[in-house]
């Protein structure tokens, strides 16, 4: 049974990290006031070009490096249209999010000529680390060794923008564009340049989760396999008011839940129904958050 939860809690991360990555760089938007529904679009394009990175260069790194390339490529036409075109932002989202899956079946099917997933042993993995102080700590070292190097960045990088957004200056000015952008531009603030940088780092941060995806996760490229990633990583930004703190730790129970729905398939137990498990406990988080902020709402009236 204590191997079981052990194993349990080492997936957890594995399965947080996609969603935790894209969610962070959704928090940049989100504090800029852009209705940033393309991560999921982001994601699937960076989870792509990992792969055909990998396999032509035989290398990960130039994986990583082409997924990033993309997802700030994909930032740059969101940012085209929502912010010098003026589109509405959801529309916009929408059509990237079209974009990537239509487009990525295509080079799929084009370049590969597979249908469904594409799978080499020339696509090369990312690496996995150790912590070397933790191989004393038996139970530590089974959750937390062994994970690819992005798992550990990730975690970092949560209580890294948790500090750039509430104790820097960049972080005060996004702020201030999300809150009035008229009065940051008073404070000699430009909101357009911040709203550009929030698209920018979060196309970034969401391809790095379709990298994760494809090349971490697992070692292969499947049509949609964001599989709806990029959502529920806009339900916890939501859920927790953008707090990067609060959105490792949702992302973390997530991954909890995911893993358990995928443990539960080995019973028998039918695909379909294990996999809406952790999309159900994220709904019913909603719930209650919106229920209590109704309830908050309504008692200071």
């Amino acid at each position: 049974m204590n191997n079981i939860i052990i194993s349990l809690i080492r997936d957890s991360f594995s399965s947080a990290t996609p969603i935790l990555l894209a969610a962070l760089g959704g928090t940049f938007t989100f504090y800029a006031n852009v209705f940033n529904i393309a991560m999921e679009g982001m994601m699937l394009i960076g989870a792509f070009f990992a792969v055909l990175g990998s396999y032509f260069f035989q290398s990960w790194l130039i994986g990583v490096l082409f997924a990033l390339i993309s997802g700030a490529i994909t930032a740059l036409i969101f940012s085209l249209f929502a912010l010098y075109l003026k589109t509405d932002e959801f529309l916009t989202g929408i059509g990237i999010n079209m974009l990537a899956l239509g487009g990525t079946t295509y080079l799929l099917r084009n370049i590969f000529n597979v249908k469904g997933a594409f799978i080499s042993p020339q696509i090369q993995s990312m690496p996995k680390w150790d912590i070397p102080v933790l191989k004393r700590i038996p139970i530590l070292n089974e959750i937390l060794n062994n994970h690819p190097f992005i798992v550990y960045i990730t975690i970092i990088l949560a209580i890294l923008i948790d500090l750039i957004i509430f104790h820097t200056k960049f972080g005060l000015r996004l702020r201030a564009t999300g809150e009035d952008k008229e009065t940051a531009r008073s404070l000699g603030v430009n909101p357009y340049k911040m709203k550009f940088v929030s698209i920018l780092l979060s196309g970034i941060l969401s391809s790095a989760a379709g990298t994760f995806l494809s090349l971490g996760y697992v070692t292969l490229f499947s049509e949609n396999m964001s599989n709806g990633r990029g959502w529920i990583s806009l339900a916890i930004i939501v859920l927790v008011k953008g707090r990067p703190l609060g959105i490792l730790l949702i992302s973390l129970i997530f991954g909890f839940f995911e893993s358990v729905a995928f443990s539960l398939q080995h019973y028998n137990i039918p695909s379909q129904i294990t996999s809406m498990i952790p999309y159900i406990i994220t709904l019913v988080a909603l719930f209650i958050y919106s229920f209590n902020k109704t309830k908050k709402e309504f008692a200071e009236q």
